[in-house]
């Protein structure tokens, strides 16, 4: 029924991990957010949570005007507003910079130069699926759905 909330936009120069490497990385980002929400962790939000990876030719990637010696790469989550209060915001940065400091063996001391995290919010109203506009109480109801019906389970 809902489509596309939220999504997960991960860039980087194409051919620096691999196939494998890719997709545990868009795994733990998206693991990453939906904690950050403290959406339920269950196979419907997972399918609602999109992570689109964009591989670029290496050297379609500048720095300073020059093509990057070493990968840069940049996590943008866009989420519904109100979806992540700043704590939870800083919560799902540290992931996800773990994760791509891991994926890319980037070095701790380097990700302030390399590794770059995003958030933005769609305004309530904004975020369309399924041919109709979705609101994040929506969401909330369904998560909380989830959420009694796993502890109904247990």
């Amino acid at each position: 029924m809902f489509g596309d909330m939220p999504m997960i936009d991960i860039t980087y120069p194409a051919g620096s991990i691999s196939a494998e490497q890719r997709q545990a990385l868009a795994n733990e980002i998206t693991t990453a957010l939906l904690r950050a929400e403290r959406a339920p962790d269950t196979e419907f939000f997972r399918s609602i949570t999109w992570a689109i990876v964009h591989e670029l030719p290496a050297e379609h990637v500048f720095a300073a005007g020059q093509p990057v010696q070493a990968p840069i790469v940049r996590v943008e989550a866009t989420t519904p507003e109100g979806a992540l209060s700043d704590r939870r915001r800083a919560e799902f940065v540290e992931s996800a910079t773990k994760a791509v400091r891991e994926a890319f063996g980037i070095a701790e001391k380097e990700t302030l130069t390399r590794v770059w995290v995003t958030h933005r919010e769609i305004a309530e109203g904004s975020w369309g699926a399924g041919g109709q506009i979705i609101h994040f109480a929506q969401l909330r109801e369904m998560a909380d759905a989830a959420r009694a019906e796993e502890g109904a389970a247990v």
